[in-house]
């Protein structure tokens, strides 16, 4: 019911995920990342474990490969899971049990990776990677364009209502983490839009946390520095 990307921006070494599905706040029970470590997808008849424990595995000097290996011997019922990872050297894994759900598959490239199930056609994480690997610019606007050929190519089988986009850099927490919990219309659209949004103003928030004394004033009620 998912579809998905994790990456590593190689000029940075940030790392994000963005993902979709038609099941509520997917990006809640199904991203992960943590700065200077990966990043991770876990979904498919989700075990929330996955993800921190593959993070775990990679912080430990694994890599995405072996990490993912890792989780999925020491885990039941990998059958029915997909588990994504990319580490802090651009390598990536993919393991897609083969319960997965309905149409699933994946495609993975340098510093990205894709999946998903219950999917329009074979084709969907394919046009991700590639959209992915032929883009410019900052991590985030490339994981929602990356997002958005997702859904062009087919997407799900049926309608999304669900996605997020969290983003891990420089600092311990993330510096994005925006979700369409819920939304009859297009959660990617939602998204993009959250995402065009917050964008100017996330170095901002994190100098806030640094340095208070050096950060600009939005201008709400009451707040006049």
């Amino acid at each position: 019911m998912t579809f998905s990307v994790v990456a590593r921006c190689a000029e940075t070494g940030a790392f994000g995920v963005a993902i979709s599905s038609s099941s509520p706040a997917v990006a809640a029970r199904c991203s992960y990342a943590q700065a200077g470590i990966g990043a991770v997808a876990s979904q498919n008849v989700t075990d929330p474990t996955l993800g921190p424990a593959t993070l775990r595995a990679m912080a430990e000097g694994k890599t995405a490969t072996n990490a993912v290996e890792h989780v999925r011997d020491g885990h039941a019922f990998m059958e029915y899971r997909q588990l994504l990872a990319v580490d802090k050297h651009g390598g990536t894994a993919i393991h897609s049990g083969p319960n997965s759900l309905g149409i699933w598959t994946q495609a993975q490239s340098t510093d990205v990776a894709c999946g998903g199930n219950l999917l329009d056609n074979l084709d969907v994480p394919e046009a991700m990677v590639e959209a992915f690997v032929g883009s410019a610019g900052s991590l985030g606007d490339r994981l929602v364009l990356t997002l958005k050929a997702g859904l062009d190519a087919g997407g799900e089988a049926g309608p999304v209502h669900s996605a997020g986009l969290k983003l891990v850099d420089t600092v311990a927490w993330p510096v994005a983490d925006l979700r369409i919990d819920w939304s009859d219309d297009c959660p990617i659209e939602g998204l993009e839009a959250l995402w065009q949004r917050y964008k100017p103003q996330m170095d901002d928030y994190v100098l806030r946390a640094l340095d208070p004394s050096r950060a600009p004033s939005y201008g709400v009620a009451g707040d006049e520095n």
